[in-house]
């Protein structure tokens, strides 16, 4: 059995105003075995498409490889922008070495309300996942669930969007949820169903599953 811990503590900062929120990097993170263009950070795994999402959509002329200036490159950026990452698993076991959320057991989870006080300006959290199993808004569902609290809909339209309230001491707080497609290549099927993606591979047959998160990401990292 393996033992898959959470490689890096949230990058949080009291300025920021959103959070992104996933599940646990690749198990070779936690090992500290990484590949030649794997960066040392949060979303570094050279097969993940968050910072290549990112790159796109800010310029941002990023390195892909594992070096202090690929990291701090990526630091900049968030503070830059106000984004902290929180991702909501602290660890997980695994029969089988690999990074599928379904193989995680016996999870234990990241107190999200403890990071949302020391971030009291955060009004927003971005999911890279939905709410299929061992997914970031599925874990945050049974977290809330704990709390006695839970999610409202906002839009059930893809990427749908939650709101939740919760208080500290006598002030209430509302946060948005988002629950972005997956940035992984194990998402791309479901991409490729969507009726929109369709539509647009249609319009453009050049057009990608990597042009559709673009797309879908852009409005909510951009405002």
């Amino acid at each position: 059995m393996f033992l898959h811990t959470h490689p890096y503590e949230p990058f949080i900062f009291p300025e920021a105003t959103k959070l992104i929120v996933g599940t646990l990097p690749p198990p070779r993170f936690t090992k500290g075995a990484l590949k030649e263009d794997d960066v040392d950070f949060c979303y570094g795994s050279r097969n993940g498409q968050l910072w290549p999402i990112l790159d796109q959509i800010f310029k941002l002329n990023l390195k892909y490889e594992t070096t202090q200036f690929a990291v701090q490159q990526r630091k900049d950026f968030l503070l830059k922008h106000k984004i902290g990452v929180c991702d909501i698993v602290a660890s997980a076991e695994r029969h089988k070495i690999d990074a599928s959320d379904l193989g995680m057991q016996n999870i234990k989870l990241r107190d999200l309300l403890y990071y949302l006080i020391k971030c009291p300006k955060v009004d927003t959290l971005l999911f890279t996942g939905g709410n299929s199993k061992n997914g970031p808004e599925y874990f945050f569902r049974r977290f809330l669930k704990e709390h006695k609290l839970k999610l409202r809909v906002i839009s059930n339209i893809v990427p749908r969007t939650h709101e939740f309230e919760f208080s500290k001491a006598t002030k209430m707080r509302t946060i948005k949820t988002v629950s972005l497609t997956a940035p992984s290549g194990a998402a791309n099927r479901a991409v490729g169903s969507m009726d929109l993606y369709k539509k647009l591979k249609n319009e453009n047959p050049d057009f990608t599953t990597f042009d559709f998160r673009v797309m879908q990401y852009r409005p909510f990292f951009e405002n």
